[in-house]
């Protein structure tokens, strides 16, 4: 069963970077289910990864959905189990711990793009690429105020503290942004491990020219040559025409 109306190819990659030690992304790439998920942990060693861990194998539980609402309802129930659950973890360790999350959901012809903090959701249509998801930090909040320039915020100080994350207070914080899916469309999500290095130009190009697969280990290899000074995560998912029958079959890998 495929819950997307037009045909599609997918494919992730994650990678620890050329700093951290550890990796504390995860990602889930569910075609079947119509859902695609990066999350970045946070909270010191080992925390993170189970942050972000315990937000994809929630996830990971949704299903067949027998609409788009319905998908909805069960990416939050999931969603909320998850916070719950890394609240237990947070309380137990006496130590804050929390994951961003950004995913795309897609069922009968339409999207739902939802996510916290600042992992990112970018959509290419008609050869132009405009960032979906807006981020949730400090720094954005002061450029939303007119506070900072836009210059001033690539070079803030504070540019990563993020004002929302799952599994830092009981209550989620979450938004979305929904619309209709068109042919050729891309989608690209991301942690913020690629989009310190690699522009939305160099995004934008790395995607259409490839395949999701190519595409993703491509801005991978950009974001390691430059030093790779967090870890990374890309998923890419590429909305077929239906000429030609389905696209190639869904995959994923990690790097």
């Amino acid at each position: 069963m495929n819950t997307v109306a037009l045909p599609f190819e997918s494919f992730g990659v994650s990678h620890r970077g050329c700093v951290r030690e550890l990796n504390e992304d995860s990602y889930l790439v569910e075609p079947d289910t119509g859902l695609w998920v990066v999350a970045d942990g946070m909270g010191g060693h080992d925390a993170g990864e189970v942050a972000s861990a315990s937000i994809v194998d929630h996830l990971a539980t949704i299903g067949i959905a027998s609409s788009a609402p319905d998908l909805r309802a069960r990416f939050e129930d999931r969603l909320s189990r998850a916070n719950a659950e890394i609240r237990r973890i947070s309380q137990s360790r006496g130590v804050t711990i929390g994951s961003t999350v950004a995913a795309l959901l897609a069922m009968d012809g339409r999207f739902a793009c939802l996510w916290a903090g600042d992992s990112r959701v970018y959509l290419i249509r008609n050869g132009s690429i405009s960032q979906i998801s807006k981020d949730h930090t400090e720094v954005q909040e002061l450029l939303d105020k007119g506070m900072i320039s836009a210059a001033e915020a690539l070079a803030w100080p504070r540019r990563n503290v993020i004002t929302h994350a799952v599994g830092v207070s009981d209550e989620i914080v979450i938004d979305f942004q929904q619309g209709e899916i068109m042919p050729g469309d891309i989608f690209v999500l991301s942690t913020d491990g690629l989009t310190a290095h690699v522009t939305d130009a160099e995004i934008e190009a790395a995607a259409v020219s490839a395949t999701p697969q190519a595409a993703c280990e491509n801005l991978l290899q950009m974001v390691l040559a430059r030093g790779g000074t967090d870890n990374v995560t890309i998923v890419l998912v590429k909305i077929g025409d239906g000429r030609n029958g389905a696209c190639p079959g869904p995959s994923r890998a990690e790097g």
